[in-house]
């Protein structure tokens, strides 16, 4: 389509023909879109990913508007996947963006795939979905990364990529790792990691009506799936839009290195 050429003219510039058809060819899956995972989808159709599919289970709430691509007033409760695609179709809309209002846990983690996918994203909360979806994605062929503890940091010059094993000062990671030695079960290969080893104080506080007005009624905070989250921390939208768009570009990078 002319129209959608013009839409990547820098992109075809900067990267080339080879790169570009390439881009256009692959197929991403990226697991969460909210702070980091919104961000990187975004990059990711602005670069030409015309093959992407987006998870989440959750839905837009007041306290998402501070940091996540598709949230403001306006969508509030709307489910999370479906906003952002509108955001993605209104870029690029000879994309293919595929939604799944899901969790990615032990339930459903068959049901996609991921053999089918050349670049797996993790940008998922949850410590042990997380680690979950680390083990079966690092079993496949497709290019793997993962972001690792966005909140309580404000310096966008200490953001570093690293591989797993080698992410230092992220509470996160090292979670992760000892939950991997206590279990016995480890990543089938290295991956990368977005992380910052910066790591601030909460200087606010939360009010119980606070809480209460700024979460979704369909997602009450004493729900089992968030127990296996972390505590409630402070974010802001350069570090998290940050973490997101690195992601996207170790994708575009290495398939424009693979050209």
């Amino acid at each position: 389509m002319i129209f959608e050429d013009a839409i990547l003219s820098r992109a075809h510039l900067l990267l080339g023909e080879d790169a570009m058809t390439r881009i256009k060819d692959v197929k991403v899956i990226i697991f969460g879109v909210g702070g980091v995972g919104s961000w990187c989808a975004e990059s990711l159709v602005r670069s030409g990913v015309r093959n992407l599919t987006i998870v989440d289970s959750d839905k837009v709430c007041v306290s998402n508007i501070n940091r996540q691509r598709m949230a403001t007033v306006d969508t509030i409760g709307e489910v999370k996947v479906i906003a952002l695609k509108k955001i993605l179709m209104s870029v690029l809309p000879d994309a293919k963006i595929d939604v799944r209002q899901e969790t990615y846990c032990e339930e459903t983690a068959d049901s996609f795939r991921l053999e089918e996918y050349d670049y797996i994203i993790d940008a998922i909360d949850s410590l042990k979905d997380k680690m979950l979806l680390i083990e079966n994605a690092t079993r496949t062929k497709a290019r793997f990364y993962s972001s690792m503890g966005a909140a309580l940091k404000l310096d966008p010059t200490k953001i570093r990529v690293s591989e797993f094993r080698d992410v230092k000062g992220c509470p996160l990671a090292r979670a992760l790792r000892q939950r991997f030695k206590r279990l016995k079960r480890y990543p089938h290969r290295k991956f990368q990691c977005v992380y910052s080893e910066e790591l601030l104080e909460n200087k606010g506080f939360f009010t119980e009506d606070s809480i209460t007005r700024t979460s979704c009624a369909e997602m009450p905070l004493n729900s089992e799936r968030d127990a296996t989250k972390a505590r409630v921390n402070g974010s802001i939208m350069h570090i998290t839009a940050m973490f997101g768009m690195t992601l996207a570009g170790l994708v575009i990078k290495d398939i424009y290195g693979r050209t």
